[in-house]
């Protein structure tokens, strides 16, 4: 691996390339990882800020920020995603767009009017308040241009690190990333005809934050009585004799995508499909109704998890899976694979999930962890505490300030540190760019490390063109905790008063 974009002279001091053969070479080493399907990202190891999203991603290893630089990477990489950055040297304004309409579909020359007008780009989300801080609309600069081209937010994590995707780059990411496996894990055989005496049964797979549905088709007609269960006992269909077609149909019904083209692709939608003949006959099985992958018991799962469990799949036979939580039943008809802890509004605390398999031994658990991490905040000694009822704390600075953000978890694991200043977008708190074991550091006009600005309390921004007007007033600074088992914690805030220096205290 190598900075300067492997040395070269013309490039720039952040690009880090790989060997692309020597990284091929070593992922053909893991089984399963067939070149379509997989994503390579390189980790050098050095402590200087440098990355590259091209067919691999990179990431210096050490550096404070790796791990932002690493998703804006694969962003590229994966999502084909373009740099919102409005330069390309940093200082050094990127100049007037002069090309076409962009084939980013994240950048563009259109109006909001022209896009709801023509149903382009990203008029589905125009409005929206943006994950990444502020509103989806059109905002100037992207594709390393000052002027003449717009993306949809302030920022997000392909123009500043420490910002999530917004909405449009997200759907693209959902998109990419499920293109690469297909939704459904396993299912009966369906090489040959089947009996109509028989149980027909589809896997699939179990995404962390929701079910897939399933509709069911015989001859067309939706099996509406079966609703989005695993299986379906083809004994109670009042099939007809001859020869009928089946069909189960497996979609992903995320938030996260809005455009029917994207929900409609083999990414998102799979369909498999059977022919009945009634005049066979299956014969005897002697599978025995087992557990065969679920959700890891070893962690602790989170309050908004949707924990799964696997059975074997009989033909002669439906295999139940029985849920309780705490000991106590919990219903869960349809799809009994699944069950989503988000929709049980769970009390603080921590309860104990179990799945069986009625009639046999077999049974799983899981412990459901329901309280989010305790987050603090460490500021440096303020000219002033002010107190006032009904009102968040106020520290009082006429200078620079630093702020340490801590987090601690009963149920351990790694605890992801967030803040955001007067209600912008939620940033990961990272320590300093040059040194994550330091107190991140705000003053009145930011401070410059490698061309950009850093803690200022407004937009970040990037020098020398944009405004460097000091952020002097009062802001709300808002933080919380992400947990290992995905518990968000309640936001809490506290607030400061920035002074020019002709209202000093004394």
């Amino acid at each position: 691996m190598g900075f300067w974009g492997g040395c070269n002279a013309n490039s720039v001091q952040r690009l880090l390339t790989v060997d692309g053969g020597a990284a091929t070479a070593l992922a053909d080493l893991v089984p399963g990882t067939a070149s379509a399907n997989r994503q390579i990202v390189a980790l050098a190891n050095s402590d200087t800020y440098g990355g590259a999203g091209g067919t691999y991603a990179t990431a210096s290893g050490g550096n404070a920020l790796s791990s932002l630089i690493t998703p804006h990477e694969i962003g590229h990489s994966l999502g084909k995603l373009q740099d919102e950055y409005d330069y390309y040297a940093r200082g050094v304004p990127g100049g007037t767009y002069s090309g076409g309409e962009p084939d980013s579909a994240h950048h563009t020359l259109l109006t909001e009017d022209q896009m709801r007008q023509q149903h382009a780009k990203w008029w589905r989300w125009l409005g929206e308040e943006s994950v990444s801080g502020g509103v989806i609309g059109r905002h100037e600069g992207g594709m390393y241009s000052t002027e003449g081209v717009w993306r949809p937010s302030r920022h997000s994590m392909m123009k500043t690190l420490g910002y999530p995707f917004d909405q449009v780059e997200r759907e693209i990411m959902v998109q990419r990333i499920s293109a690469k496996v297909n939704i459904v894990a396993d299912h009966t055989p369906n090489s040959a005809a089947l009996g109509a005496d028989r149980t027909v049964w589809v896997e699939t797979l179990h995404p962390l934050g929701g079910e897939l549905d399933i509709v069911w088709r015989l001859d067309g007609r939706r099996l509406r009585a079966v609703g989005d269960a695993r299986a379906v006992d083809l004994r109670r269909t009042g099939m007809r004799p001859g020869t009928h077609t089946l069909t189960a149909t497996v979609t992903d019904p995320t938030p996260f995508v809005r455009d029917p083209a994207i929900r409609a692709s083999s990414a998102l939608t799979r369909t498999v499909t059977w022919t009945v003949d009634t005049s066979l006959t299956t014969p005897p099985d002697t599978v025995a109704p087992a557990f065969t992958g679920h959700t890891p018991t070893g962690t602790p799962v989170g309050a908004a998890s949707v924990v799964h469990a696997d059975t074997t799949r009989p033909a002669g036979r439906s295999v139940a899976v029985r849920w309780a939580l705490d000991g106590r039943p919990v219903a869960n008809p349809g799809n009994d694979r699944d069950l989503d802890l988000g929709a049980l509004r769970l009390r603080p605390g921590s309860h104990r999930l179990t799945a069986r398999i009625p009639g046999t031994a077999a049974e799983l658990a899981w412990t459901v962890d329901a309280s989010p991490a305790e987050g603090a905040y460490e500021l440096s000694e303020p000219l002033r505490t002010v107190h006032r009822p009904g009102r968040p704390v106020e520290y009082v600075y006429d200078g620079p300030f630093t702020m340490r953000l801590s987090a601690g978890d009963d149920h351990g694991g790694h605890v992801v540190r967030e803040f955001r200043v007067d209600g912008d977008g939620w940033q990961t708190y990272y320590g300093w760019p040059t040194d994550a074991d330091a107190p991140y550091r705000f003053t009145p006009q930011g401070t410059v490390i490698d061309d950009l600005v850093y803690g200022k309390l407004g937009t970040p921004r990037v020098v020398p063109w944009d405004d460097a007007t000091p952020d002097y007033g009062t802001h709300t600074i808002e933080y919380r905790t992400v947990d290992a088992a995905g518990n968000v914690s309640a936001a809490k805030s506290f607030l400061v008063t920035l002074l020019p220096p002709r209202q000093q205290l004394s």
